[in-house]
């Protein structure tokens, strides 16, 4: 799939005083401008990350009333029980909540749904599950139930309080909770500034859920509580990272200090249910973001996705090395399990897909069978868009309603476009990348034509034909190992602050390209402008055209270590022949 390259604009005279100022290097500079930083106390910051700088949690909406109703029943010895979600962020929110709260003194339950026999979120039937198990008349929903107006309303008239903590988007009306903690709840801030308030709009639940910790604390503290005196909030840090990272939240404001201080942290835990994942998962040392991403989180996921999460949160609450390895031994087959789970149904969907696939008027991609495992359909959705980059969703499951997920590209408002469809709907919820739906059988037709026509409505076809970021044009010189670990300060990068890319015109090959790989679907290169040459990997190249004669080249660098030498690799994002 070719890109539109989007080179960021150079400006060389801010990047080369700003460089002076702050003793960096004018592109470093010129990668912190095009992710927005021009105040050299915000680049400080950014470059710096500190716990310090974090945010008052009383400033997040609702906080307070939280704050208050959970007190209230720590004095009464009133239970609770903590209803969170089967993912990642679900899951280490439970986990972190449930220890916070039992160490300051609360009577906690936790509650994860099933995802085949519950649904998603505060569905009527888990909430029966959950007070059915747990007799309490608090209860703390995490991760869920910012639409859940009509399961809130019921618990109320029984009288059970629910406080949500949550970052998906919120239903008007919004459900009658005791306290509605989601950052959606603000507007969202249009300055930057050291002085500027938070809006929070980048915390996933695991964030939220560590600044209602920081609440309760702080307030146990004005309050004289021993147990609050010596509590050290920074060892709840290694669920934060792991809860954000998997979340695929944007890695910067409180996210950045709260990942950049919770990936120290989980690199040297003591938390037994993570040193036991980190070793069945095989994981590099150091942790970064692409090992808690791609090897710690799948494994956490994969219990979830199949049936239920609560072989994840025995592991991460987990307080003996062998009962967590056992754990983890049996998350790793289960993700094993769904990876074939999910490669049977990828090939299925893609199938379908090009058998009525029309590029000229398919804006997007629906597709159901009541066959397909409804714990795999939203990662199937997300190949399924690398493919075709199109806003895509998949259903399945076995019932007269099919569920499923959706995943969408850059500006389609997927939550957005799936509310002009509530009349098609049972229900659904999320946000504007990743959503989740439940739809009869009968009309998935209808809705497949609806969502359709409201994806054409607010695309063009240049939407549809992906964007590649460059952050600029640069000299093959200028890629050197003293450079690449200037870069390293712009860490830890993913959503928000995209690893570092650049392009170099004018290069040929210096030597023959060589396949690589098992199925050789890799490509080996040696770039050269003449002067300087780099080696180059071309990772999934598969049938792709390769670069031939004169061509500019898209590449991530990066250093490469191998049998204890160190050099630079140059990750092949695309080309194009050279103007």
């Amino acid at each position: 799939m070719k890109f539109r390259w989007r080179v960021e604009p150079s400006q060389p005279l801010l990047a080369g005083q700003l460089a002076k100022q702050l003793n960096l290097l004018p592109l470093v500079v010129q990668c912190l401008l095009n992710r927005g930083f021009s105040d050299p106390e915000l680049i400080n910051r950014f470059l710096e990350p500190r716990l310090k700088h974090l945010s008052d949690p009383f400033l997040l909406p609702n906080m307070a009333a939280a704050v208050d109703r959970l007190f209230r029943a720590r004095e009464a010895g009133e239970a609770l029980a903590i209803f969170g979600d089967y993912d990642v962020d679900g899951v280490t929110s439970t986990t972190l909540l449930s220890e916070v709260l039992t160490a300051l003194g609360w009577k906690v339950h936790c509650f994860l749904p099933h995802r085949i026999d519950d649904g998603y979120g505060l569905s009527t039937e888990a909430v029966e599950k959950c007070l059915t198990k747990h007799k309490v008349s608090l209860l703390l929903a995490v991760d869920c139930g910012s639409t859940s107006v009509t399961q809130i309303a019921a618990l109320k008239a029984r009288g059970v309080d629910v406080v949500v903590v949550d970052h998906h988007q919120i239903s008007n009306p919004a459900p009658d909770a005791v306290a509605l903690i989601n950052p959606q709840l603000t507007t969202s801030a249009t300055k930057r500034g050291a002085d500027c308030p938070p809006d929070f709009h980048e915390l996933c639940s695991a964030g939220l859920s560590f600044k209602l910790a920081h609440a309760l604390v702080k307030h146990a503290r004005d309050q004289q509580i021993p147990e609050a005196t010596d509590y050290d909030l920074r060892n709840l840090l290694d669920l934060v990272a792991l809860g954000t990272i998997a979340d695929m939240v944007p890695l910067t404001g409180e996210n950045r200090i709260l990942v950049s201080a919770g990936l120290g942290r989980l690199n040297g835990t003591q938390r037994p249910g993570l040193k036991a994942l980190k070793q069945v998962a095989k994981c590099a040392v150091p942790l970064g973001v692409y090992e808690v991403g791609f090897q710690l989180a799948p494994r956490l996921n994969a219990a979830g996705r199949l049936e239920t999460a609560e072989a994840s949160l025995h592991l991460l609450q987990a307080t003996d090395l062998n009962e967590a390895l056992r754990l983890a031994r049996e998350l790793d087959a289960c993700n094993a399990d769904r990876q074939q789970l999910e490669r049977s149904t990828v090939q299925e969907v893609l199938a379908m897909v090009q058998s009525r696939f029309k590029p000229d008027t398919d804006f997007a991609i629906v597709e159901g069978q009541s066959p397909w495992h409804i714990g795999v359909v939203g990662i199937v959705a997300a190949r399924i868009l690398q493919q075709f980059y199109r806003p895509t969703i998949i259903v399945g499951g076995d019932g007269p309603d099919l569920r499923g997920s959706g995943r969408s590209i850059a500006g389609f408002d997927l939550a957005a476009a799936l509310r002009e469809c509530t009349d098609l709907l049972v229900r659904h919820g999320g946000h504007a990348m990743a959503a989740g739906l439940t739809i009869s059988a009968s009309n998935l037709d209808s809705f497949r034509q609806r969502f359709n026509e409201v994806a054409r409505s607010r695309m063009q076809p240049d939407d549809l034909q992906p964007v590649l970021r460059l952050d600029g044009e640069v000299g093959l010189e200028e890629i050197n190992l003293y450079s690449l670990a200037a870069f390293d300060g712009l860490r830890p990068m993913g959503q928000g602050n995209p690893q570092v890319q650049f392009y170099t015109a004018n290069l040929t090959n210096q030597r023959p390209l060589q396949r690589m790989g098992a199925d050789k679907k890799h490509v080996k290169m040696w770039l050269t402008d003449g002067t300087t040459t780099h080696e180059s990997v071309w990772w999934g190249a598969g049938n792709e055209p390769l670069p031939v004669g004169r061509f500019d080249a898209a590449f991530a660098p990066k250093i490469d270590t191998y049998n204890g030498r160190r050099g630079i690799q140059l990750k092949m994002l695309d080309w194009r022949p050279a103007a």
